[in-house]
């Protein structure tokens, strides 16, 4: 039984041509093709012929009348892409647009927001964010298996379609950003672009692109379509280990490791080469995982890596870096990243209560009788659940996810993708008293990336839980978590490891549900 045979999704591409094509393609092998909108009526007609009970349409406006269909995809030109997702939206019509998603960012937070009120998916088509080396090489990075990322560069060159509707910026970075964003955690506080213009003295054909980050982290995109040959590789340079994706070269040679390091000796830096390794992934194509997802996403399954607020931010630094190139001198462009709640690019249910001077990021959800106090700032793509209380100060990450009934109290902090279970309970005073303020006494809580809370749980102040540690339901934690540790129990001991996928590892620290593989000295240090 094909994928979507269970899902029940119909699906309509809108623009089938160049790269359209291939998103018909991939839906019609998936059995989701419904309908295929193009105003090429020749071609239409070849389509018929190819795809037999496939239905075609030349206006845009029959698709959104369809109620049989259930989601949009959009591979017409950039200029196009915010009016039609924008009218899809609207007919409540769940929508994946290709990369770039728009060209203004006031444009994408509409179009953000208008999914959220609408309850409908919006995703962008960084089809590399599902290939699977990339995904596999994401992980080792979370993981610690690279160690401290120092600096990431990437090409993409190639004699190939040269636009005139988006310079090479527009037309192949995106894919490049969308992976160094992934990579990074983070956006960059600083971008800076150069160019030339070869072809048109308006429409640059080669850029190279700088980005600098919070962390230190450096990271460097060249772009052409004016190369002798075709490059698309990804280098990641790390203390522990280096990669090289080169996704030129045939699937078993795509990936290679190199575990170099650097050793010093007398107060010189010397290097220490290794054998290169080449890890085993399983090949499926990216464009299929990407399209795969979508459909799942529709039928309630987990939102897409390349949803709406990650389009966004993609888009910030495209269009930073296109400021950067407008400037006579290459000025270097900084990012504000966050939001006042006044400004608002996210949803808040109309009984949720927001105090003033709180940053809200993009696509967050707040639902019912939460209430976020001042001075507060919740990070991107956050799912805040019903009545939630954050407390002034109170710093929270993106991607995290506060089920109903959780009070986040001034001194905790919590980092990216956290799960707090329903009714988990966080502390930070060590001994109340009703009769005696204490708030001078505050102790802080520190919840790392990645860590999972279960319902109940109850966390004593002061403590740290370490990276995507798992605390089991009802367990009450009064020490410092490591990294990957399983804890349950009152007061809470260590049972065992879990891997960054929330799954327990073997004795020989094996996750048997990814694959990952971890090493006891990283997990017990």
């Amino acid at each position: 039984m094909k994928n979507s045979d269970q899902l029940k999704v119909n699906i309509a591409v809108a623009g089938s041509g160049y790269w359209g094509k291939n998103l018909v393609r991939n839906f019609h092998e998936l059995g989701a093709l419904k309908l295929i909108c193009d105003k090429n009526e020749e071609l239409l007609h070849q389509f018929k012929g190819q795809y037999p009970g496939v239905d075609t349409c030349i206006a845009f406006h029959d698709v959104l009348n369809r109620k049989d269909i259930h989601g949009v995809v959009i591979a017409t030109p950039a200029e196009t892409h915010y009016d039609l997702a924008r009218e899809a939206l609207l007919s409540e019509k769940h929508v994946y647009v290709e990369k770039p998603l728009v060209f203004d960012e006031k444009q994408a937070e509409e179009l953000i927001e208008l999914s959220l009120q609408k309850n409908r998916i919006l995703m962008v088509g960084h089809l590399l964010q599902y290939h699977p080396v990339f995904i596999y090489l994401k992980d080792m990075v979370a993981a610690g298996e690279m160690g401290r990322v120092n600096y990431i560069y990437s090409h993409r060159l190639n004699l190939g379609k040269i636009r005139r509707e988006e310079n090479i910026l527009w037309s192949f970075a995106p894919h490049d950003i969308s992976m160094i964003l992934g990579i990074a955690g983070e956006e960059p506080e600083t971008v800076m672009a150069t160019g030339g213009n070869y072809l048109h003295n308006k429409i640059a054909d080669v850029t190279t692109t700088h980005m600098a980050f919070p962390s230190g982290l450096r990271a460097h995109i060249f772009v052409s379509w004016l190369h002798p040959f075709k490059e698309q590789k990804l280098v990641i340079v790390g203390d522990k280990k280096m990669a090289v994706f080169d996704d030129t070269r045939p699937w078993e040679n795509k990936l290679w490791l190199y575990p170099h390091s650097i050793e010093w000796q007398n107060n010189v830096p010397v290097p220490n080469r290794e054998e290169p390794e080449k890890p085993n992934i399983e090949q499926k194509e990216p464009l299929t995982e990407a399209c795969r997802q979508f459909l799942t996403s529709i039928s309630g399954g987990e939102p897409p890596i390349t949803d709406g607020p990650e389009g966004l931010r993609v888009l910030r630094v495209l269009r930073r870096s296109q400021l950067s190139l407008d400037s006579q001198n290459n000025a270097v462009q900084k990012l504000d990243k966050k939001t006042e709640a006044g400004e608002k690019n996210f949803y808040m249910h109309e009984t949720a209560v927001i105090d003033d001077h709180c940053k809200i990021g993009v696509g967050t959800k707040i639902w019912h009788f939460s209430h976020i106090l001042g001075n507060s700032s919740i990070g991107d793509n956050c799912n805040i659940g019903q009545n939630v209380m954050i407390g002034s100060d109170v710093a929270i990450g993106n991607n995290c996810k506060i089920q109903n009934n959780v009070s986040v109290y001034k001194g905790v902090t919590l980092e990216d993708g956290i799960f707090c279970g329903p009714s988990m309970v966080f502390t930070n005073i060590y001994n109340p008293r009703a009769e005696i303020g204490k708030m001078d006494q505050v102790r802080p809580t520190l919840v790392k990336k990645g860590a999972t809370i279960g319902a109940n749980a109850t966390i004593v102040c002061g403590t740290t839980l370490g990276k995507y540690c798992f605390i089991g339901a009802g367990a009450v934690v009064n020490r410092n978590v490591p990294d990957h540790a399983l804890y349950v129990g009152n007061p809470a001991k260590q049972i065992g490891w879990v891997c960054r996928c929330g799954e327990r590892l073997t004795d020989q620290f094996e996750c048997l549900a990814c694959g990952m593989k971890y090493k006891a000295a990283d997990l017990k240090k």
